[in-house]
């Protein structure tokens, strides 16, 4: 569905929800083409603006945007924050119990919620997608788009059937965004979601308030120990290729009176999810991770971001380090380097 707009009303919804007198580099452009009913893809860097491109066109259709969304902890934070903007929003996944998604269920059966995030296990858990198909679905956006590709660096499978969601809400508009694609996985993502003849924003990647920074990869701790209390209390992500090197580190920083802790693949689910909540919530101040910790992390405020070991790529390097300085402010970005 095409919906009318002017300027004068989007950038009355930015202001009066998110705060904002004005967009930032393509965001106009993009929110005016999802609103026209487009298939839309956008690129743009890590604390670039993403999620508005698909917040704001929801306050604007009348039905409902399903947002597709890889990690519980980032739709807790997500619907939180629009809770508090005055936007009724809610996510559906394995953190709720079953009277709990009742409600929620009942809530989008009466049209009373504006956007809802699913992970996409959940799409395709049984009927659900049945479900789906009852609601006045205007608007899909998937987030953490290069998912959908084999290519990508963070591939999950469910992502790769998504395509029936479009098989299945056809009248629905689709934007998928990614902080993360090469030409590769750019091709791949519009063709893989069955989006129809979709354009591509690609924003510039350049973090100019990002300072990067290789040391000798010699005395480590030392050189690390200095970084973290130089940014005493501030929040940083240490990024480690093993998951004894990240327990050791936060052990090590724990000692020192840091408020440290370590998160990795082999942790159980409810204590990875209890590290990550108290990370973005600040409880924590330094996250001693491998890479199975950030992706969509949406916390501004991370001063540091220390790579232990070699990133496995330049993507995965940017990815990584995009992470620091969301808001704006200065962050520090440090790769160890040794001939190993």
């Amino acid at each position: 569905m095409i919906i009318k707009h002017d300027k004068s009303t989007l950038y009355q919804k930015l202001k009066t929800h998110f705060g904002y007198n004005s967009s930032r580099d393509q965001q106009e452009a993009i929110i005016t083409h999802v609103l026209d009913g487009n298939d839309t893809i956008v690129l743009m860097p890590t604390g670039g603006g993403k999620s508005l491109c698909y917040q704001v066109p929801a306050l604007l259709f009348e039905g409902l945007t399903l947002v597709i969304s890889p990690l519980i902890a980032l739709m807790k934070d997500q619907v939180q924050a629009l809770n508090a903007n005055g936007i009724p929003a809610a996510y559906l996944n394995s953190s709720l119990n079953s009277a709990e998604e009742k409600e929620i269920e009942a809530q989008l059966e009466r049209n009373e919620l504006k956007l809802l995030y699913v992970s996409p296990e959940k799409v395709f858990a049984r009927d659900f997608l049945s479900f789906l198909t009852l609601l006045n679905i205007q608007l899909i956006a998937i987030d953490e788009a290069h998912c959908v590709s084999s290519w990508g660096h963070h591939f999950r499978p469910e992502y790769q059937k998504l395509y029936l969601l479009k098989n299945k809400l056809p009248n629905a508009t689709m934007i998928a965004l990614t902080a993360t694609a090469d030409k590769a996985v750019r091709s791949d993502i519009g063709q893989l979601l069955g989006m129809q003849t979709p354009k591509t924003f690609l924003s510039s990647f350049d973090r100019s308030n990002l300072s990067l920074s290789v040391l000798p990869g010699q005395k480590k701790w030392e050189q690390i120990r200095r970084i973290v209390h130089k940014y005493a209390k501030k929040s940083g992500i240490i990024y480690c290729s093993s998951r004894k090197s990240t327990e050791s580190l936060a052990a090590k920083l724990k000692a020192e009176g840091v408020k440290a802790a370590c998160y990795h693949a082999g942790m159980m689910n409810r204590l990875k999810e209890k590290t990550q909540d108290a990370f973005i919530q600040g409880d924590l101040d330094v996250m001693c991770a491998t890479i199975a910790f950030g992706m969509g992390i949406d916390k501004p405020d991370v001063r540091f971001v220390i790579h232990y070991d070699s990133p496995k790529s330049i993507e995965n390097y940017y990815q990584e380090t995009g992470r620091a300085g969301r808001d704006g402010l200065k962050g520090h970005c440090v790769a160890f380097f040794s001939h190993k």
